[in-house]
């Protein structure tokens, strides 16, 4: 399957840039001959903290990777514990002494501190994804890259074929799953039946 991917980037501003007075004229330059900041912009260890977590709450809000989602607020809370500014520590060409912080958010960090942007991807389109795999997505503890898997190696495009997937045991047999997500999405597949039991009673 063919899923357009949604990459940002997220930009910190100089302080110069957004505290000009408009008072103050703007010399009309041309193109190529802007002045060059004197001084490289130093970007404190909270608006790292707050780029962080500002991704962890987008992810969550497209129902995106759990753990993934942890990774970005444990190293949001582990830049805030820091003694020191996290720019001091790269340019010393140290590793940043934050728990668990993985490769991949290092590098980031790393962007983030030397060109003022960090770049990621936050998962596949949803408005682009097929309806089976949208209705599984409704399903807690599925996120996008899940409900894809389910969908195309098992041929699960709902909630009740979700369960019945966990119940013939199917599901553990794939890789990255095993018995305890297989019994988490079984639980939460029955959940979800239940809730829309529940409200077609009330109709009738």
């Amino acid at each position: 399957m063919n899923i357009m991917q949604i990459t940002q980037t997220i930009q910190i501003l100089p302080p110069t840039l957004n505290s000009r007075s408009r008072k103050q004229p703007i010399q009309q330059t041309l193109p190529g001959m802007e002045l060059e900041p004197t001084t490289p912009l130093k970007i404190a260890n909270r608006q790292i903290a707050e780029v962080l977590a500002g991704i962890a709450d987008l992810l969550a809000s497209q129902n995106g990777n759990p753990y993934r989602i942890q990774a970005y607020r444990n190293a949001a809370r582990g830049v805030l514990d820091l003694a020191e500014p996290v720019t001091d520590i790269l340019a010393r060409g140290e590793a940043l002494p934050v728990p668990g912080l993985g490769e991949r958010l290092r590098a980031r960090i790393d962007e983030l501190v030397h060109s003022g942007t960090m770049t990621f991807q936050n998962g596949p389109c949803v408005q682009l994804l097929p309806v089976g795999v949208r209705a599984l997505m409704a399903v807690e503890h599925v996120g996008p890259v899940t409900a894809i898997r389910l969908y195309e190696e098992l041929g699960v495009d709902s909630p009740e074929k979700l369960w019945w997937a966990a119940q013939q045991q199917r599901i553990r047999h794939l890789p990255g799953f095993g018995e305890r997500s297989e019994a988490r999405l079984k639980a939460a597949a029955q959940h979800l039946r239940s809730k829309k039991d529940q409200s077609l009673d009330g109709v009738a």
